[in-house]
């Protein structure tokens, strides 16, 4: 099986100017080869029936191909080098997994191919045309991070957007890896896993950790009980965040909060995550982690049952109803608590809304349809994305300047997701836009 590790850089051409294996797997997976009177390296006159199936883990390149040589059918495995002696850089012929290659696909024929178990296996010389290598070579070479950004809108748009759609549930499924994790340890709890992962997205990226922290420290079920007390909840969280252990401030908020912490901690019998987790340099203040917590806080006060709701929203605009949210009053005046400052009231931004509803609570609905069998909520999710204008960032505005329309955030983040996993890694045999380019006339 190739590994990207050795002397043949994955995925380019080399400093040789030689095709990687990798390319040559992607000739031999789509029959881009000449096909005609072919034959082996003993002369015995060969046909590809099937190429066989790719393999992505240890072993033979492809699995369960058939190869006619002579009179006979063959079924079994294929290896692809660029030299057939890579065969033994390898240690393949000390290895029984390749003692079923019926075929051994190479460039350059420098050495016979024997198994481990002394069996002769035939070469085969792949030979196609110079213009796929050219275009390959074309895409790769570009500075430009998105190597088609001047072929890409000519693209079919057919096979653009099924290759879009595509790539969004790719994103969709990635961003919740980490929620399906969960399903396990929280024994199938879709209200306790939404919980954590809406508190951990209210952390941005700066203080996720803390706040899925804070989360797991302090369960869904205890805020529940408090469900009709807003300055209860707010005690128990910033007191879970460790923020009231400050012997030093002398505040009537802080103080109220810290007494009322107190009490609830020993009821529940709670320990409070470290204070020194929670990150306030370099961020806007309107961003700090105590604004944030109020207005966490304000969502659990006013969503008892609070995955159950967003399941049985029917709009984007119901969605976007639920996080419309704000902090207490005292921090209307205040960005830490004891340091007063001007008057604002502290509202979770429509982006911020925009942000989490993207990143976060719609994935998380993907994935209980998915899980649940339910496509119709997986389709809702899906239509949900339809109706949220695009993100505005760095990636998106790549994809503007090459020309392409983001009318929504469906598209942003199948973009994003295409620009993350195939362009910066220059995947562009993966990729249906690299495909079409490299095979168009």
């Amino acid at each position: 099986m190739y590994n990207p590790k050795e002397k043949t850089i994955f995925g380019f051409v080399n400093k040789h100017n030689r095709i990687s294996e990798f390319f040559l797997h992607y000739i031999w997976q789509n029959k881009l080869f000449n096909a005609e009177n072919l034959t082996d390296d003993n002369n015995n006159e060969i046909k590809i029936v099937s190429p066989g199936i790719k393999n992505k883990d240890a072993g033979p390149d492809f699995f369960n191909a058939k190869i006619k040589i002579g009179n006979t059918i063959w079924a079994g495995n294929v290896e692809i080098h660029l030299n057939a002696s890579d065969w033994y850089k390898h240690n393949h012929h000390k290895d029984k997994a390749y003692n079923n290659v019926i075929l051994h696909v190479v460039a350059d024929n420098d050495s016979k191919t024997i198994s481990e178990d002394g069996k002769r296996i035939p070469s085969f010389v792949l030979n196609y045309e110079k213009k796929f290598s050219d275009k390959y070579t074309k895409l790769i070479n570009n500075k430009n991070t998105i190597s088609c950004n001047n072929y890409i809108v000519s693209v079919d748009k057919l096979i653009l957007n099924t290759w879009l759609s595509r790539l969004l549930i790719e994103r969709a499924e990635q961003k919740t890896e980490y929620a399906k994790s969960l399903l396990e340890f929280k024994n199938n709890n879709w209200e306790e896993i939404f919980y954590i992962i809406t508190a951990r997205s209210f952390g941005f990226k700066v203080n996720a950790l803390p706040f899925e922290l804070l989360a797991k420290s302090l369960p869904s079920t205890i805020l529940a009980k408090h469900k009709n007390n807003k300055f209860q909840i707010e005690a128990l969280l910033f007191g879970q965040a460790g923020m009231l252990k400050d012997n030093t401030i002398k505040d009537y908020y802080f103080s109220k909060l810290k007494k009322e912490y107190n009490f609830l901690k020993k009821k529940y019998k709670l320990s409070e995550i470290e204070n020194y987790l929670w990150k306030f340099l370099r961020i806007r203040p309107s961003n700090f982690p105590t604004v944030r917590i109020s207005q966490f806080a304000d969502l659990i006060y006013k969503s008892s049952h609070l995955f159950s709701k967003v399941i049985e929203t029917k709009s984007i605009s119901e969605l976007e109803k639920i996080f419309d949210i704000k902090s207490s009053e005292y921090w209307n005046t205040h960005y830490k608590f004891g340091k007063e400052s001007s008057l604002k009231e502290k509202r979770f931004g429509k982006s911020a809304v925009r942000n989490i509803l993207i990143n976060t609570i719609i994935p998380i609905l993907f994935l209980y349809g998915k899980e649940k069998n339910k496509a119709e909520i997986s389709e809702k999710a899906i239509n949900f994305l339809e109706n949220l204008k695009p993100e505005k960032n760095n990636i998106t505005k790549k994809w503007e300047n090459s020309g392409t329309k983001i009318k929504n955030a469906y598209f942003s983040q199948a973009l994003i997701q295409l620009y993350n996993e195939y362009c910066i890694k220059k995947r562009c045999l993966d990729c249906r836009i690299g495909h079409q380019f490299i095979q168009n006339k």
